[in-house]
C-alpha cells in the first residue's frame, strides 16, 4: 500500500493530493507515514512546508529527518539546490531513511520533487529514485491549459521505467478552467490507470476535504488484481 507520488509539473498539488492519502488511509485504520526525500526551500530551521505537512497527515511518530533527509535552502531545482549547499544527493541516504519508516507503517506515501523526471543528481533522477524505492506511481495532474500533454508525457515516462502507474487524480487548480470536464474525460480515454478522483478548486487547500474526493477503493481494487 505504498505509492510514490509524482505531478505534472512543480506547484500541481502533490502535498495536498500526498496529506489526503493519508488521511484516507488512516480513517481505514492503517498505520500511514509521508515521506519527502528531497525538497528544496526550507524555513529557519531547515525544515520544509511540504515534508511538515506529510508528517503532520501521518499516524506514526517519526523525526523530521525521516521524513525529509535532503533539505535545502534555495526553492529551485533540487539539483541544483543540493549543488548550491555543497552536498550531492545520495540514493544509499533516502532508501535507509524509507526503509525505517515502512517498517513502522502500513503505508509509505513518498512525494517526488517537482515532475518525474527532475533531476537529483549528476546522473540521476526522480524517475529513478522511484525505480529505485520499487513502488507503483500516482500522478496528480494539475488540471489548466497544457495538462493533456505534461500528463500523456509523464504517464509515458512511467512505463518506460517499467513502473505501474496506479492511479491518477485531477487536481483543479484554477475556478474557471475551460473544458474541464472535456480535459479529464480526455485523459480517462489515454490513461489506462483509473481515475482516484477529481479535487476540486479550493482558495484553501485543505487535505482533509480532498481526501473525500478520492477512491481509494480503486487502489485496492488494483492490488487484488495484480
Amino acid at each position: 500500500m505504498s505509492y510514490f507520488i509524482t505531478g505534472t509539473d512543480t506547484g500541481v498539488g502533490k502535498t495536498l493530493v500526498s496529506c489526503a492519502l493519508l488521511h484516507g488511509l488512516a480513517a481505514q485504520g492503517k498505520r500511514v507515514a509521508g515521506f519527502k526525500p528531497v525538497a528544496a526551500g526550507c524555513d529557519d530551521e531547515d525544515h520544509n512546508e511540504d515534508a511538515k505537512a506529510l508528517r503532520a497527515a501521518g499516524s506514526i511518530q517519526a523525526a523530521y529527518g525521516q521524513i525529509n533527509p535532503y533539505c535545502f535552502p534555495h526553492a529551485i531545482a533540487p539539483h541544483l539546490a543540493a549543488r548550491h549547499a555543497g552536498v550531492r544527493i545520495e540514493f544509499g541516504r533516502i532508501l535507509t531513511s524509507y526503509r525505517e519508516l515502512a517498517a513502522q507503517a502500513d503505508a509509505v506515501i513518498v512525494e517526488g520533487a517537482g515532475g518525474f523526471c527532475v533531476p537529483l543528481n549528476e546522473k540521476q533522477d526522480s524517475a529513478d529514485l522511484a525505480v529505485a524505492l520499487e513502488l507503483p506511481v500516482i500522478l496528480v495532474v494539475g488540471m489548466r491549459l497544457g495538462c493533456l500533454n505534461h500528463a500523456l508525457l509523464t504517464v509515458r515516462a512511467i512505463m518506460d521505467h517499467q513502473l505501474e502507474c496506479a492511479g491518477w487524480v485531477a487536481n483543479v487548480l484554477g475556478a474557471n478552467m475551460s473544458a474541464l470536464q472535456e480535459n479529464v474525460d480526455t485523459l480517462r480515454e489515454r490513461i489506462g490507470a483509473p481515475l482516484l478522483g477529481i479535487v476540486p478548486f479550493m482558495a484553501n487547500p485543505d487535505a482533509k476535504a480532498a481526501a473525500q474526493h478520492l477512491d481509494l477503493n480503486l487502489l485496492e481494487h488494483n492490488l487484488s488484481n495484480e
